[in-house]
């Protein structure tokens, strides 16, 4: 019997390209910002080399043609390189999103011979004291070496250094250290709060004007550095007027393995605790991706209230962030506070304004 027409349309629609390898959520790091989930303890344990080998096989099979491993910090896993080699029988584009912590110059050119095509480093800060601050972890010299050897083994490299109220008055700074280290790509990523960055929300907020400053100034450097740098700009949703399209849509483009095996279409969606989402444990990638109730809960827009329903950017940001919804509101299906015209706006505006009433908290840190 043939597959009913909405499954086919939907499948036409829902092709993944892109598999988050969330391969384990061990790492050496305890940052503010971490957008791993806050109950760390409630997510079991790891799925084992086979079951990621099958769902490695399984993404290509899909159709997706890139593979992000990451974590956590995937370095900890002892069987990386067999994931890698595998993404590579497979002809996926491999990138591997690093701490650098821990790395040896040998492991990373054994990964690159193995499939590696791509290394995004993260960075907390442009200084040792302010790195360590954030991350509660020394690390800043481990990153520059780590930066050098990416560049020295001929690999494309990635800054990614998440912007928040400590470090946005040093964009300028953190432009000249990425250019410094040679970097394809730098990407100031404002903290999105979610997971334990929700939770250190008040420390991390910065002002409309620290926002503003850094935009233009990264602009400028986007403009000058052109063919040379990458640089980009990722505004936190607090201080837009509109929400982005999270994960280009619910389900939509991006597939995600959480260390335990779970399917979710996006990193916090085991959050919304009214959704239950299924493992690879218990069925094929594949047949969760077409056929699960939580991935196909908040697809297309037949589920949008309004102001969604009747918007002319509902196919544009898909209605904003399901997880901030619920993290915001206590409904995965209201309209993302984020956006000026939800009915639930007045959050984030209060949350921005009491930011900056109070004095510094200290940090939350991730795993403390």
């Amino acid at each position: 019997m043939s597959a009913p027409p909405w499954t086919r349309d939907k499948s036409a629609r829902y092709r993944p390209y892109t598999l988050i390898a969330e391969v384990t959520y061990r790492c050496p790091l305890h940052c503010a910002y971490c957008s791993n989930p806050s109950d760390l303890r409630a997510h079991g344990t790891e799925i084992g080399t086979a079951d990621w080998l099958r769902v490695i096989d399984e993404a290509a099979e899909l159709g997706v043609v890139q593979i992000h491993f990451t974590g956590g910090e995937p370095l900890a896993r002892q069987d990386l390189e067999e994931l890698v080699a595998r993404a590579r029988q497979r002809e996926l584009y491999t990138n591997l999103v690093t701490s650098g912590v821990p790395l040896e110059r040998s492991r990373l050119e054994k990964l690159r011979d193995l499939g590696i095509d791509h290394v995004q480093l993260s960075m907390q800060a442009v200084d040792r004291e302010t790195s360590e601050k954030i991350a509660d972890f020394d690390a800043f010299d481990t990153k520059l070496r780590v930066a050098e050897w990416v560049k020295e083994l001929g690999l494309p490299l990635t800054i990614n250094m998440v912007m928040h109220r400590e470090n946005l008055d040093r964009v300028e700074q953190t432009i000249a250290l990425a250019e410094k280290l040679d970097a394809d790509r730098l990407e100031l990523a404002n903290a999105q709060y979610h997971g334990f960055a929700l939770q250190n929300r008040a420390a991390l907020l910065p002002s409309f004007e620290q926002i503003d400053r850094a935009q233009k100034i990264a602009l400028a450097a986007k403009e000058r550095l052109a063919g040379k740098m990458d640089v980009l700009f990722v505004k936190p949703d607090y201080f837009s007027q509109t929400p982005r399209a999270c994960m280009d849509g619910w389900a939509r483009r991006f597939v995600q393995v959480i260390p335990d095996g779970t399917v979710v279409p996006c990193h916090q969606a085991t959050s919304i605790t009214t959704l239950t989402f299924e493992k690879v444990t218990e069925k094929s990638l594949g047949d969760i991706w077409e056929n699960s109730p939580a991935l196909n809960a908040y697809r297309g827009d037949a589920w949008m209230p309004d102001p969604c329903r009747t918007c002319d950017r509902k196919a544009i940001d898909f209605g904003g962030c399901r997880c901030q919804a619920f993290a915001l509101t206590g409904d995965a299906s209201a309209t993302d506070p984020a956006c000026h015209l939800a009915p639930a706006h007045d959050i984030v505006r209060r949350a921005k304004t009491d930011a900056l009433r109070e004095s510094r908290p200290r940090y939350l840190y991730r795993g403390r």
